[in-house]
């Protein structure tokens, strides 16, 4: 085994970051609720673009603190961290020439997460990793994901289809603005541990292949995961927060569907990672409350890491740069009830 599969091997344990614009909206607007996933409001309530955009605005995170983020991480146990660089409303959080949407050129914070972030992973020893949403992109025209509005989403439909209502080419959208923002993500960060990319419904094999083969070149030891579609990874992404009871892939004549974003896939090379949520939003929501007891959290990881499953657990910062209390306070409830069984072990 490579050693840039023994170490996510021996992970067990990350943190995920979701924090976008989404972030300040909360979960509500208009007198509306998001649906359980707060970071597809602009879907879910179908907010023009427009009208999304003013976010820019106001999205100023006086008190994100990398180091702080970072060291949390590390003191409760985890070997890695990922956080969103682009989710499907399109907007970047990091300086991108590609595309100004971004907060370095579109908000008043004027800095970029992702370096910040990178570099705090680095100075504390933990592996840093992007998640990037490479077929929905519901602020560009071709944005993908118009082809599989039959299936059931967290928002109305996959793609944007109240701004944009003609004809659509995703390979236009994946020319001009994903394949180039993948290549700054892999060449403008260090070194990237995990490419994290998310529900592939418009991507041909080729689009899959090319992406794949493009994050090897820039990045040789990044680890793709299977979201990428078509077959193209190295780990399996299991569903989110799927807890199987074995990672033995049933033997069928069946046809494994390499583009479901949830159930077991072969994995060659043996890794395999669960992203779980503390509550059930992965962007930050005010009306989510419903946090997972530490209790379970730990017994969800404890039965994941005897699978060989890496846990990687969710945080939604808010819209000032913040880790919610109640994720702080359980993170560090679930390291104690860890430390007392080692102990009693």
């Amino acid at each position: 085994m490579n050693e840039n599969m023994k170490w996510f091997k021996e992970a067990k344990y990350g943190m995920m970051i979701h924090w976008g614009l989404y972030s300040l909206l909360a979960g509500e607007y208009d007198g509306k609720s998001s649906s359980n996933y707060a970071e597809w409001i602009q879907s879910k309530l179908q907010i023009p673009n427009a009208e999304y955009e003013k976010l820019t605005d106001a999205f100023n995170p006086i008190y994100f603190d990398a180091d702080e983020i970072v060291n949390l991480a590390k003191n409760v146990g985890m070997k890695y961290l990922v956080i969103t660089t682009k989710h499907h409303d399109g907007f970047a959080m990091y300086k991108s020439e590609v595309d100004k949407y971004n907060i370095f050129d579109s908000t008043p914070f004027h800095r970029d997460i992702i370096k910040e972030l990178s570099d705090a992973c680095k100075k504390a020893g933990l592996k840093f990793g992007i998640y990037y949403s490479q077929d929905l992109d519901w602020h560009d025209y071709n944005g993908g994901g118009y082809l599989s509005n039959d299936i059931e989403t967290a928002g109305t439909t996959w793609d944007n289809s109240w701004d944009f209502t003609g004809k659509k080419d995703y390979d236009i959208c994946f020319e001009n603005k994903i394949m180039p923002q993948i290549e700054e993500l892999m060449t403008n960060y260090g070194d990237i541990a995990t490419a994290w990319f998310d529900v592939p419904m418009t991507l041909t094999e080729a689009q899959s292949k090319r992406i794949y083969d493009t994050v090897k070149k820039l990045q040789p030891d990044c680890l793709i995961n299977s979201r990428l579609g078509n077959g193209e990874y190295d780990y399996v992404s299991l569903g989110d927060n799927e807890i199987p009871d074995t990672t033995e892939v049933a033997e069928s004549n069946e046809t494994v569907d390499y583009n479901a974003v949830d159930g077991l896939k072969p994995s060659p090379n043996g890794l395999y990672e669960t992203a779980g949520t503390m509550n059930d939003s992965w962007g930050f929501s005010y009306h989510d409350q419903n946090w997972k007891a530490p209790e379970d959290i730990y017994k969800y990881k404890k039965h994941l890491n005897n699978l060989g499953i890496n846990y990687l657990l969710n945080v939604g910062l808010d819209g000032l740069g913040r880790i919610p209390m109640d994720s702080i306070k359980n993170l560090n409830a679930v390291k104690d009830i860890e430390a007392a069984a080692d102990v009693e072990a």
